[in-house]
């Protein structure tokens, strides 16, 4: 409980902060935070699915990029559509493939279901390039922010602070529910089958639905996180769907930490501005990027916040084994 309470002042505290940044920073530096909050939520959808459930996928992307471009979709061909319906549509639209492609995937595991979703990937970007005339190909879609209908006012979302405000209030909320949803009984389910899958299907639990309705979740606010993406931009490209936003999300997870449930808001954090400066400097800026993972994996598997983790517990106390840390059972069974 006592973490619990610290968790919540933290999130409380880091809204409060969010609600000050357009004052103190540069319209460049505020671009780029809002970027950072769309990935974390990202980031932190793949997490569920890798470091609750143990399932890795090479087809991520898939749902972010559907998200994306059902958005653009919607924007361009629905004239005067509100924004609440936009974002509805893209929920709608990877509500219906991730529970499609989860009762197709999850009958296998390990490398088979990591291969297997690769190929959806692969099979997601090949429909993206075809289809022209509904994903614009390899131009991509262009398209003009909705401004966001609240009943009694109307907010323009031409204003990147406007739009800043909404992406901290919306995304924030999103990743404050993903945390919730790990300390439910659904949430505690999924960690514990991870751990041990034949025991849980002894106890009653039917583990093939936890891990759909897991798979599923995961993918709704993966393509949650790609409707803001496009509005971000307002644009999308094929790069949505590529294979490269899969292993960018990998980078995220694996630099911030698989192991807690906020490593991986941490590991979009670096990224995103490793990626904005290195991109600044060279055109090789993939190679250092790839230097640095491999340097984590190698010599930091526990990613940057078992690093903070360590240095916090030196300095200020013992380690506490009922954290928010994915890898601690301890927490469910006690």
């Amino acid at each position: 409980m006592k973490q619990k309470s610290i968790s919540l002042i933290a999130i409380v505290a880091l809204f409060l902060a969010g609600a000050f940044m357009p004052v103190v920073l540069k319209q460049y530096h505020l671009n780029m935070l809002t970027e950072i909050i769309i990935f974390s939520l990202y980031a932190v959808s793949y997490n569920l699915l890798l470091g609750y459930a143990g399932l890795l996928s090479f087809g991520h992307a898939a749902f972010f990029g559907l998200g994306a471009f059902a958005t653009a979709v919607a924007v361009i061909h629905i004239p005067g559509i509100s924004l609440w319906n936009v974002m509805l549509i893209g929920i709608a639209a990877t509500l219906v493939c991730g529970f499609v492609l989860g009762g197709l995937l999850l009958r296998h595991k390990g490398s088979y279901f990591a291969l297997l979703t690769m190929a959806f990937n692969a099979l997601f970007y090949a429909v993206a390039t075809k289809w022209h005339s509904v994903t614009g190909g390899d131009d991509g879609l262009s398209l003009t922010r909705p401004d966001l209908a609240l009943g009694f006012t109307t907010i323009p979302m031409n204003s990147l602070t406007n739009f800043y405000y909404l992406t901290l209030v919306i995304m924030g909320a999103s990743i404050l529910f993903c945390w919730y949803f790990t300390h439910t009984a659904m949430g505690q389910t999924v960690l514990l089958m991870r751990e041990n899958e034949d025991r849980m299907k002894f106890l009653g639990y039917n583990t093939n639905i936890s891990r759909l309705i897991l798979f599923t979740f995961t993918g709704v606010i993966a393509g949650f996180a790609g409707v803001f993406y496009t509005l971000h931009f307002q644009f999308v490209s094929l790069s949505a769907v590529s294979i490269d936003m899969t292993t960018a999300v990998l980078l995220m997870a694996f630099v911030g930490g698989t192991k807690t449930f906020w490593g991986p808001i941490l590991g979009a954090f670096v990224y995103i501005i490793l990626q904005n400066y290195l991109s600044n400097i060279t055109d090789r800026w993939p190679l250092f990027m790839g230097i640095i993972f491999v340097f984590m994996v190698l010599y930091v598997p526990g990613g940057l916040s078992n690093v903070i983790m360590n240095a916090w517990q030196r300095l200020f106390g013992k380690k506490d084994n009922n954290g928010d840390n994915a890898a601690g059972v301890e927490e469910v069974t006690s």
